[in-house]
């Protein structure tokens, strides 16, 4: 039971601390751009976190984007404009979900290389395990007989 409460503890102290990440001075006085902003901020990877959207993100960068987002916004970039734009300077890999393109294809296929990498030395691994054969090397006449007298003492 105290693991159970641990654990929704944490997961909702989780929830609510992406929802810190934009503060209050960055917030759009217009809730329909507000909106706008958070769902693109949503789309967009925070550099130095890596696995974490700008909207969630407290780093200075994710900061700097979400604001550029918002500038943006208010200058009447649609939402597809924004989003060129920070991939534009970035690349692919701002987008949290980065399309399948010629220049991806790597960053799509190598979970599946890495899991049949890791699958193949695994496997490599557990057969060469089987036909080693640990052989002891034979003892000299003279180990021998010196192993004779230690046993018969």
């Amino acid at each position: 039971m105290a693991r159970l409460v641990l654990a929704a503890i944490l997961s909702l102290s989780l929830s609510v601390a992406s929802a810190w990440a934009v503060e209050p001075h960055e917030i759009l006085e217009d809730p329909a751009l507000e909106e706008r902003a958070r769902a693109i901020s949503q789309q967009l990877r925070c550099l130095v976190c890596q696995n974490e959207s700008i909207d969630s993100s407290n780093a200075d960068v994710a900061r700097d984007l979400r604001q550029v987002v918002r500038e943006r916004l208010v200058a009447g970039d649609s939402d597809a404009e924004i989003v060129e734009f920070v991939v534009g300077r970035y690349g692919d890999f701002v987008l949290l979900n980065p399309p399948l393109r010629s220049r991806t294809v790597l960053l799509w296929a190598a979970p599946a290389i890495l899991a049949l990498a890791g699958a193949l030395l695994i496997f490599l691994f557990y057969r060469n395990m089987g036909s080693r054969v640990v052989s002891e090397p034979e003892l000299s006449v003279d180990e021998k007989q010196r192993l004779n007298r230690y046993l018969d003492s």
